[in-house]
């Protein structure tokens, strides 16, 4: 199927590559369908989640780990019924970035990861119950000169 998105045009769109949000994503509810586009660019870690319900709404996404390596939680057990997951190699996590015009003020989300069974094709943002994490966590650290 083809895509008319803001951002990246008209994209075709694989029917099996559709992940489903049964509750959408927190503010946008009404958006239960997305797909994951991959950087063209592999040196870049940044991907977006772009929705298909909306080809307007896309979020930047990023592998936590790559920024912050001792990033763990627990998914609690109604969110691995509700995606069906089965094994930990059957999920990736994401987080959302917020990319501000000041690109060194960038940010992700660690607060609110993003939960997708890749082989079931159903995802969740789930919001931690813990304040060891930071909504607006920079991924760029300064470094001394």
């Amino acid at each position: 199927m083809k895509l008319n998105t803001k951002h990246f045009g008209e994209v075709e769109v694989e029917e099996e590559n559709i992940i489903f949000f049964s509750e959408g994503i927190p503010a946008f509810e009404n958006v239960k369908k997305y797909v994951i586009i991959k950087n063209p660019n592999s040196e870049l870690p940044f991907d977006w989640l772009q929705g298909v319900d909306e080809p307007n709404l896309t979020f930047v996404i990023v592998n936590p780990f790559l920024f912050k390596e001792n990033y763990e939680f627990d998914i609690p057990q109604a969110t691995i019924d509700s995606l069906a997951i089965e094994s930990q190699k059957d999920i990736f996590i994401y987080c959302i970035v917020t990319v501000p015009e000041n690109v060194t003020e960038t940010t992700m989300n660690l607060k609110a990861p993003i939960i997708i069974n890749i082989k079931e094709k159903r995802g969740r943002q789930l919001v931690l119950e813990t304040d060891e994490y930071e909504v607006k966590y920079k991924i760029f650290k300064k470094t001394a000169l």
